[in-house]
């Protein structure tokens, strides 16, 4: 899209493959399989089978009528990507990466998570392709999403907990590139739309069809023009996913929600970030004079990661794309006002997404129209959020079964 120029690697200035030489062939192998394959017909007949009879496609487009109501403004939709298999927006790159690999004739996959769910994504595909499976997540996340670690360990992934640095998942990710480094014959499959080339486009391309089912389904279901699209924004793939159909059309206002936390400890790069090169790409860091990634905040784990895809790089600098945050408490608020109101359990990732919304949509005329894309749901987050709660009842229930 005109408004998303690709160019030798880079989106502008961003972007970019600054990898140790050893890892060169493997991109390069990678990207040239995908360059192919994205225009390949059986292969993308197979992608889509594998979205609708294996995923679940397309996901609804739901009207929240009990939360336009409470908040007396414009209408909100959820996008509901935590109805795909394996509960999140992150089975639709998982899905197009395995593709790959097994047409790349790859026999192991190595992948980094953070909130997990990328995590339990690329274990479940691995699983039906027959594929090894080796997945990074740091110590801290391993705590506090044990759900999701159980969910990858049964479906024959092994799970490597990362003690370096601030044990989250920046740090994944390091580990990951060492293995990747170690294996270069292995298939790294990144979770999200940053990393080298050619990841930031290739992840790009599977999440669009997001976009495509709303533009599709605000048209069929509810003829209605989106006014707003919101999403959260870690390293971008739901949220670039979501924008991207609609990046050439201006009257569509295109907004990304980053992590808040609590006070100066957060995940707000385009606030307290700086260019810079790491992990194998140009973009905005939170960092310090020496260029060391600073440690980073976020009461959800799938935004507690210091770098930002370089797609949305680009876009905050020519002004398409508008990047707020929200706050810990707020996403805590949102998180129960659309579970009371609607009956639907967000992922607190997501709940970024609704925190905004919510604060929107009240200053909007009830003629407009606010897309949330709910990037999933929130079973992972049981435990920290009986934490922040502070539910006794369910700490009565853990102690009887210890």
């Amino acid at each position: 899209m005109y408004s998303l120029p690709y160019k030798n690697g880079h989106y502008g200035q961003f972007g970019g493959r600054y990898v140790p030489e050893i890892l060169m062939p493997s991109l390069i192998e990678l990207e040239k399989a995908f360059n192919k394959y994205k225009k390949d017909k059986k292969f993308l007949k197979d992608l889509d089978d594998l979205y609708k009879n294996y995923s679940g496609r397309p996901t609804p487009l739901y009207f929240c009528e009990n939360l336009t109501k409470k908040l007396g403004g414009a209408k909100i939709f959820i996008k509901n990507e935590g109805l795909n298999h394996t509960g999140a927006h992150k089975i639709n790159h998982c899905l197009g990466q395995i593709l790959l690999a097994k047409r790349m004739g790859k026999k192991r996959v190595i992948a980094e998570t953070g909130a997990g769910q990328h995590g339990v994504a690329t274990a479940s595909v691995a699983a039906k392709f027959g594929l090894k499976c080796t997945i990074y997540m740091g110590a801290r996340d391993v705590a506090r999403q044990r759900p999701n670690v159980f969910w990858m360990e049964q479906v024959g992934a092994t799970v490597v907990p990362v003690y370096d640095g601030n044990q989250t998942l920046k740090d994944a990710v390091n580990s990951a590139m060492r293995d990747y480094i170690a294996d270069p014959e292995s298939h790294f499959l990144l979770g999200s739309a940053l990393g080298p080339v050619p990841y930031p486009e290739m992840n790009t391309f599977f999440q669009a069809i997001i976009g495509r089912e709303v533009k599709k389904q605000c048209r069929e279901i509810y003829n209605i023009h989106p006014d707003y699209l919101v999403a959260c924004v870690g390293g971008g793939s739901n949220a670039i996913g979501l924008f991207y159909e609609f990046l050439d059309d201006k009257s569509v206002n295109l907004i990304g929600v980053e992590a808040g936390g609590a006070g100066k400890r957060n995940a707000i790069r385009f606030k307290g970030g700086k260019y810079g090169v790491i992990e194998g790409y140009k973009s905005y860091f939170l960092q310090d004079e020496n260029g060391n990634t600073l440690p980073t905040h976020s009461i959800s784990a799938g935004l507690d990661y210091p770098g930002i895809g370089p797609g949305h790089a680009y876009l905050k600098e020519t002004g398409r794309v508008k990047y707020v945050s929200a706050t810990d408490k707020e996403v805590l608020k949102a998180f129960q006002l659309l579970a009371k109101n609607e009956g639907i359990i967000s992922a607190l990732e997501s709940a970024h997404a609704v925190a905004y919304a919510i604060k929107l949509a009240p200053k909007l005329a009830k003629n407009k129209n606010i897309i949330v894309n709910l990037s999933g749901r929130g079973d992972k987050d049981l435990f920290i959020i009986t934490e922040a709660l502070g539910d006794k009842k369910f700490y009565e229930f853990l102690k009887s079964k210890v």
